[in-house]
């Protein structure tokens, strides 16, 4: 196994990215149609400008991802690179393969002008909470909620 260092995702390696995208999301307990996946990613391909996706490969085959956005934020007083997804394959996890996309992502951050990172964990993921820790994340004391809006036709 060769892990190549993480770099931004291609447009060839799309179908390869909505599987592994697929697959954390099943691995959390959440459901996304493929449609919309593909769209997520489509988007992120075609546009880095509001999303962009850092994949690790093994030999050219995609074996994980951080899928990040830079946004503006009044509280930091300027951009914040926000991390939504890390995933790395099951097989494949505790190799540092997570260490390498999240400095990935982080290199990003700097080069775009960002003050700070962002991300958030599901409480019961400790094996994610402890590579954020290493890293320096602080955990926040807030809740995050969400409405659900309805999408057009």
């Amino acid at each position: 196994m060769t892990i190549e260092r993480p770099s931004p995702a291609r447009p060839d390696e799309e179908k390869a990215l909505t599987g592994l995208l697929s697959a954390q999301l099943e691995e959390h307990g959440f459901s996304l149609s493929s449609e919309l996946l593909v769209q997520a990613v489509r988007g992120a391909l075609e546009d880095d400008s509001s999303a962009r996706i850092l994949v690790a490969r093994d030999a050219g085959r995609p074996v994980g991802f951080a899928y990040v956005s830079v946004q503006g934020s009044l509280e930091r007083g300027g951009r914040v690179l926000w991390v939504e997804q890390l995933y790395v394959l099951p097989e494949l996890r505790d190799r540092g393969i997570g260490g390498q996309l999240l400095q990935a992502a982080l290199d990003l951050a700097r080069a775009q002008g960002c003050l700070a990172a962002e991300l958030e964990v599901d409480d019961s993921h400790a094996r994610a909470a402890n590579l954020y820790g290493r890293a320096g994340f602080q955990p926040l004391k807030r809740v995050h909620y969400l409405l659900p809006l309805d999408r057009p036709g």
